[in-house]
């Protein structure tokens, strides 16, 4: 599952990724915390790996615990992260279409899935799990991982896996700019034929363009809500701005991906958009 951090930004520590890894790695975070956890997530977009130092999260919605190395990809639902305490964690946020670079599999099988990163056969990445866990600095974590990730680069990048990043990059720019615009638009963007565009976006975002257009409203709508200077918002005009169809639509959707409404959330938390915010 991915994390928002609106709940929890006391005890969270954010790093840059080096410039080679920029456009592919969003930013890395660690948390710690002795206390209990119980914490509402949303889908935030962007595939993460996940390393637990100590004990590992609780997702009730999916009657799991996390791995200790876990690989999470694109998800449509919202859940809790429970924690009894003695929580420690370092995480890689990638950016929308990037993890396949690293992980040489088709991301779509990480749908609404938390992976166990045991179960990939990657050899490296279990030896980097091993290595976070018995390391005690945060920093030292995050130079190891970009250690693993630029070797995995160098030995995957090639000139069809740049095209693929390209062209998926063009059509969620315009995603981002406009979520409401046709799937037949964003594929002309990147340049392929409609069914051509729909396999790749697939492939490479873990989604198909529909879905991914539903998350970024979403994503987008907590963004103007997390800037917004208190409770009477004009909820038409949110709808407006995030490229919903009107108000109703609006509301449903964010239900669906929050279990709440804009204004009952703005009366319980603090909205955050993690897909429009760059903490770092």
């Amino acid at each position: 599952m991915p994390y928002i951090c609106s709940m929890l930004q006391d005890g969270f520590k954010f790093f840059k990724p080096c410039r080679e890894l920029r456009p592919y790695v969003r930013y890395y975070w660690a948390f710690k915390s002795s206390e209990r956890l119980n914490a509402l997530t949303f889908p935030i977009g962007c595939p993460q790996i996940i390393f637990h130092r100590k004990a590992p999260l609780r997702i009730p919605e999916l009657g799991i615990s996390q791995p200790r190395l876990a690989v999470s990809g694109q998800v449509n639902f919202p859940a809790h992260l429970c924690s009894k305490g003695d929580l420690e964690m370092v995480v890689a946020v990638f950016q929308p279409n990037a993890m396949k670079i690293f992980l040489h599999l088709p991301v779509f099988l990480l749908h609404n899935q938390e992976v166990s990163g045991h179960d990939l056969g990657n050899n490296e990445l279990e030896t980097l799990a091993e290595k976070i866990t018995d390391c005690e600095d945060a920093s030292q974590c995050v130079a190891m991982t970009e250690q693993w990730l630029l070797a995995q680069m160098a030995n995957a990048k090639t000139p069809q896996i740049e095209c693929d990043i390209k062209r998926t990059t063009a059509a969620m720019r315009q995603l981002f700019a406009m979520p409401e615009t046709p799937v037949a638009e964003l594929a002309s963007t990147a340049c392929l034929g409609k069914k051509q565009f729909e396999r790749l976006f697939r492939n490479m975002v873990g989604t198909n363009p529909k879905e991914y257009a539903r998350i970024v409203r979403f994503q987008k709508s907590l963004k103007h809500l997390q800037h917004y200077p208190g409770n009477g918002i004009n909820l038409a005009q949110l709808a407006y701005r995030c490229g919903y169809a009107d108000q109703s639509h609006l509301v449903r959707e964010f239900k669906q991906f929050s279990g709440q409404t804009p204004l009952s959330l703005l009366k319980t938390g603090q909205p955050y958009s993690d897909l429009f915010t760059q903490p770092v």
